[in-house]
């Protein structure tokens, strides 16, 4: 595991992962996913960690999938093959959603503690957690749904009512972590000078718990979801979100983004819509090195 691009620390019986790219925002490459892998399996193997944190470094979360030439956007279009991609998104030894779902189906505790972006592919990522901890400015969205995706893990849908999961799916508006708990999409929110303080304090408490109990507990409350169909859900919507990118649309955003750069295709997405990065700046999450946060 990439000590730079994935970092593991515990401390007693806590794990705490972080994704460490925090000039790219976190965006998710294959080598990050890999040594996300790699942290979950080390931490679901010591006997001593009962509980295990997901964070970002630097201001945000994760803003998704980097689809910059170094990332997910690399591929020159004659090489893209849509039935290699179905492929790939839906076997367990090559797809993410696999990784992304450690954080479910591993049976010890997960909380993602987000702040600043947690956008596209890494508010997939955060909601595969069990508990969703965020600070209040946060921004979760699904950039995605106005070009070049679609939901991927369903968590967006099993955590949100019908009425919020379908505005939420075709708008693709950001909505704030104090506004997530309100929809109950995330568990709690706070003060992003209060985030680290009050993940810790939930971590320690949830520790004190026996590990066989905690397994249990998670075991039956994510069968009931996994008997409601969320495997199928996970098959679907990576084999979707292929096709979204195959669209003439979806070839055009990715072209124009290696060829003039990533923030030239987001403000053409976004702009009309004045939200994530074209948003006033009033909008604009709170930034961890402006408050001196490690």
């Amino acid at each position: 595991m990439s000590e730079e691009i994935v970092k593991y620390a515990k401390k007693e019986r806590v794990a705490t992962i972080t994704l460490n790219r925090p000039d790219k925002f976190n965006t998710l490459r294959a080598d990050m996913i890999e040594g996300l892998e790699q942290a979950l399996a080390e931490a679901n193997r010591d006997p001593e960690v009962r509980v295990i944190v997901l964070e970002g470094a630097g201001d945000s979360f994760c803003a998704g999938f980097d689809f910059s030439d170094a990332g997910y956007g690399s591929t020159p279009q004659e090489e893209r093959d849509p039935g290699m991609d179905m492929h790939n998104v839906t076997n367990r030894f090559t797809s993410y959603i696999t990784t992304f779902m450690g954080l479910w189906r591993g049976l010890k505790p997960t909380i993602s503690k987000v702040h600043g972006y947690c956008v596209g592919g890494g508010s997939e990522l955060a909601l595969c957690a069990d508990l969703v901890i965020a600070s209040d400015c946060a921004r979760f969205g699904t950039p995605y749904s106005r070009v070049w995706g679609c939901h991927l893990t369903g968590m967006w849908v099993q955590r949100l009512g019908l009425a919020k999961a379908k505005y939420y799916a075709l708008s693709g508006d950001w909505i704030s972590g104090k506004a997530a708990v309100d929809a109950e999409l995330i568990n709690f929110s706070y003060p992003l000078e209060d985030l680290d303080r009050e993940v810790d304090a939930l971590a320690e408490r949830l520790a004190e718990i026996p590990l066989t109990q905690l397994s249990a507990m998670k075991l039956i409350v994510n069968q009931t979801y996994e008997n409601m169909g969320l495997q199928s859900t996970q098959t679907l919507g990576p084999i979707l979100d292929g096709i979204m990118r195959f669209t003439p649309e979806g070839v055009a955003f990715v072209d124009e983004a290696r060829e003039h750069g990533v923030r030239s295709v987001i403000e053409k997405r976004d702009g009309p819509f004045g939200d994530y990065s074209q948003g006033a700046p009033e909008d604009q999450p709170r930034r961890r090195s402006e408050l001196n946060l490690p």
